[in-house]
């Protein structure tokens, strides 16, 4: 069937039968398209962008995030945590229900989620009969024995084997949903196409790599501060236009009522070079810009056992005061102007980025653009302008080399040479896990919003990923496991911001920028959310006709 067709019988599938909306009713539906495919929408496999933003209209967990990345009840209404931090006891709200499916035996009606739900769900994501990319939530951090205990009907109790703070953080993620065991059972591996959980939408049909539909859950729990319930949807269309440019002009004609993110090939159409939208665009579109919890850098590959002095060296980044050079030696706030259109913050504090409620940019001072400063660390390290200085090689892959260029480029002012690598993707990949990639181009978007989720990659105990580095360092280890058990929030964000400290200090990371979510919207869209995880929520937004 053609692109076209198919698009049509979604259509007529869509609103046929007893699901047949309004002629105003058939405006709210929201269209938006992802250039990568979903892959499952099973929320165990939620661990890329476009599979989150699907599952997280279709499924709940015990607890969510605002805007503000504030834990929230969800299913679970109130929780308690034990002063040794190990025992957290969720109590469930009783109105909350599955989406219909056949699977059900009372005649294919959701039923109420109950507690052995929950420990379903969370054991079935350590079910090593089948692995699934969710299993390192709890992976070696619950109780061997009774870690999910459904107490009663309404009391689940999560059980962990060491204390770890970020872990209601992590029952946020959509890996945490609460799942039916009937119904995974009924469908088995194939549930990734007849996913069935208590969210604002419920599954409609998907095309794989054409179209997805998501319909209003009419009996969904969550209401407004009006008391209204929600979602205000009729329905979710998205498309999978592979092209962005193709899916741009598709936005601009009025096709998709959301479109995020940015490429070269049409950033200046949607921005001017301060980073607003452009004014023949102000009438028909808004933009919305925040935080993201994705820091890009350059990583270094340091040799445990290597020299960190002066002396002549094959790598010369193993040596600290050159890591530091390089540091100083770019204009992040011009390499942002010149190719984002402002769009990212300069990383001058710290890998944990701006919109983590730990960051503070005051306790933590970083690397500036200070070419004199370079210039007298080149020399402190034995190398003034870069004399007898070997060759440096920094990977990255096609979509990043206009920025590699442009920070090799102003490095050449210091006298350090570097050649650029174009590297598929998926190869820079593999030779960033085999210590084969000595610099290379990366970025660390947060799992769950907590400054752990980025220090985790210096962890020496970590293998690769996270610790694609492979840093070492012993007072490091000592403040990131101190952390771990640190109940009071203050505390534990002054051992985050004395990590950071030492992470500057030896540079085993170039700070590139934190990045800033891009989202433009029609006129007739509003209650999007703003968040630094970059979460497409829908459960509040409205379409006017």
């Amino acid at each position: 069937m053609s692109r076209p067709s198919l698009l049509i019988t979604l259509l007529v599938a869509l609103f046929s039968c007893n699901e047949s909306p309004t002629p105003s009713e058939s405006r709210r539906a929201f269209r938006y398209n992802q250039h990568n495919p979903i892959t499952s929408l099973d929320p165990a496999f939620a661990r890329t962008q476009n599979n989150i933003w699907a599952v997280d209209g279709l499924f709940n967990g015990l607890v969510q995030l605002d805007d503000s990345l504030n834990v929230k009840p969800c299913i679970a209404k109130h929780w308690s945590i034990s002063p040794d931090g190990l025992t957290y006891r969720f109590l469930l709200r009783n109105d909350v229900f599955f989406h219909d499916d056949p699977a059900f035996s009372n005649g294919g009606n959701g039923r109420k989620v109950h507690a052995a739900d929950v420990v379903y769900s969370f054991q079935r994501l350590l079910d090593e009969t089948w692995p699934k990319p969710g299993s390192w939530i709890f992976k070696d951090r619950v109780a061997p024995d009774s870690a999910f205990v459904a107490e009663s009907d309404s009391v689940f109790v999560l059980r962990l084997k060491t204390p770890f703070q970020p872990m209601l953080q992590i029952l946020t993620m959509q890996y945490a949903s609460i799942v039916p065991r009937e119904v995974c059972e009924f469908w088995g591996r194939d549930f990734r196409r007849h996913p069935v959980g208590t969210g604002p939408f419920r599954f409609k049909i998907w095309a794989e790599n054409q179209a997805l539909v998501l319909i209003k859950n009419e009996n969904y729990f969550e209401r407004d501060s009006a008391g209204a319930r929600l979602p205000y949807l009729d329905a979710v269309k998205t498309t999978f236009i592979g092209d962005r440019k193709t899916a741009f002009l598709e936005f601009r004609k009025g096709n998709l009522d959301y479109f995020f993110g940015l490429e070269s090939s049409y950033i200046n159409e949607l921005l001017t070079p301060e980073g607003e939208l452009q004014p023949a665009l102000t009438g028909q579109f808004y933009f919305l810009k925040n935080p993201y919890l994705n820091t890009e850098y350059l990583g270094v590959l340091i040799d445990r056992n290597g020299q960190t002095s002066g002396q002549t060296i094959t790598n010369p980044l193993q040596i600290k005061k050159i890591r530091q050079a390089l540091n100083f030696g770019f204009d992040r706030a011009q390499l942002l102007r010149t190719l984002r259109n402002n769009v990212g913050r300069p990383a001058t504090s710290g890998f944990a980025p701006r919109g983590l409620p730990s960051f503070d940019d005051d306790a933590v001072p970083g690397y500036r653009y200070d070419p004199a400063r370079a210039a007298r660390l080149l020399t402190e390290a034995g190398y003034p302008q870069g004399k007898n200085l070997p060759n440096i090689i920094l990977l990255c892959n096609n979509d990043y080399l206009d920025l590699c260029t442009f920070i090799a480029r102003q490095w050449e002012d210091l006298g350090v040479k570097v050649s650029i690598e174009v590297t598929e993707t998926a190869l820079l990949r593999e030779r960033m896990r085999n210590e084969q990639a000595p610099f290379f181009r990366a970025s660390w978007i947060a799992d769950y919003p907590d400054a752990e989720s980025f220090l985790t990659c210096f962890y020496s105990k970590n293998a690769a990923p996270p610790n694609y580095s492979r840093f070492q360092n012993a007072a490091f280890d000592r403040l990131y496991e101190a952390s771990l058990r640190e109940t009071n929030t203050d505390r534990r964000y002054e051992l985050y911001r004395a990590m950071e400290m030492i992470l500057v200090e030896e540079s085993p990371v170039i700070f590139l920028f934190y990045d800033e979510t891009a989202q433009f919207a029609n006129r007739r869209v509003s209650g999007l959310s703003r968040n630094a995880i970059n979460l497409l929520s829908l459960k509040k937004v409205r379409i006017e006709p």
